[in-house]
């Protein structure tokens, strides 16, 4: 696997390995006390919300709600308490939203629509969602000049933040994520569009390696424009993305890709960013989520990125 370095980078071979391979990883982008700071940070905010988990009740039972349940745990690997937590989580929203109905059921619904697992792998695994309101670094990672070159040679200048999000592979965590595509793309039929629709990126806090979980690709499967199907096993040709903490792995959101095993005794770390075309609608909100002081505390380029001038207006 070929990694290019942040110092001696050239830009124009990265972003034609991105275009022709549907993946590339640049070292050397978080120094020592970056990633540190990073590190810190996570861990304090994973604690928190391990210990303390977004878990709303007083919902309404729907009659849907066995189906969406087995949809939810065939789907993920969840505990019981995660699932209910979810689920809780789910029919919280839609009290939100007046109870309105889906016209579809769950497995061919937007995922954007969906709560998906914070704890996974059986508990061994977490997610933190929302983390430009928690995490003050987010800025210099969200709009990192050298991440936001390779972005926009992808989706060309107008492209938007849909999630940011921090991710730990837990200790033998007990096997691998699944083969997937990431939305919009798993709602389209084949063949997929040519044009990239979307980008994700991997800010590497621990090292990736075999053994602890780092993300698989498939060299060129963007170019198939097929889907992989949601399973497990190995695929001819798969490259394991090792890289040192501080590294970036980017790749395109219809290059199949999964997290490996961490068969190790320690966590495997990463904060992941998902860029897409300003037209597509996105993961996240952020808008809905950080106060009008957090929101100022961002740059104006963040801002855009963030969804602050990406919706429609009140046309009055």
């Amino acid at each position: 696997m070929n990694i290019f370095d942040a110092y001696n980078l050239d830009q124009q071979a990265a972003i034609t390995h991105l275009k022709e391979q549907g993946y590339v990883v640049i070292k050397n982008l978080l120094d020592t006390n970056e990633i540190e700071l990073l590190s810190k940070a996570i861990n304090n905010i994973f604690k928190q919300e391990r210990e303390n988990p977004f878990d709303p009740s007083n919902n309404n039972d729907n009659e849907d709600d066995q189906s969406l349940h087995e949809y939810l745990i065939n789907s993920y690997k969840i505990s019981e308490d995660e699932s209910k937590r979810l689920m809780n989580r789910i029919k919280h929203t839609s009290k939100l939203n007046h109870d309105t109905p889906w016209p579809l059921p769950p497995e061919k619904m937007n995922k954007s629509f969906l709560h998906v697992p914070t704890l996974f792998d059986y508990d061994k695994s977490q997610r933190i969602w929302n983390l430009p309101a928690k995490l003050h670094q987010c800025e210099k990672l969200i709009e990192h000049p050298i991440l936001l070159s390779l972005v926009r040679a992808m989706l060309d200048d107008d492209c938007v933040l849909s999630d940011i999000s921090a991710t730990s592979i837990g200790p033998n965590s007990g096997g691998s994520g699944a083969w997937h595509i990431d939305a919009p793309l798993t709602q389209m039929p084949e063949p997929l569009p040519e044009i990239p629709l979307a980008v994700q990126n991997a800010w590497i806090i621990d090292d990736f390696t075999v053994d602890n979980g780092a993300t698989h690709v498939v060299p060129k499967s963007h170019l198939s424009r097929k889907k992989p199907g949601w399973g497990y096993d190995d695929i001819e040709n798969e490259i394991i993305l090792s890289a040192p903490a501080g590294s970036l792995a980017m790749w395109t959101s219809h290059t199949w890709h999964k997290s490996g095993e961490n068969i190790t005794d320690k966590p495997r770390r990463a904060i992941l960013g998902y860029y897409i075309r300003s037209w597509i609608r996105p993961w996240s909100d952020f808008t809905r989520v950080l106060s009008e002081e957090q929101a100022k505390r961002y740059s104006p380029t963040s801002r855009y990125l963030l969804g602050y001038s990406a919706y429609p207006p009140n046309r009055g």
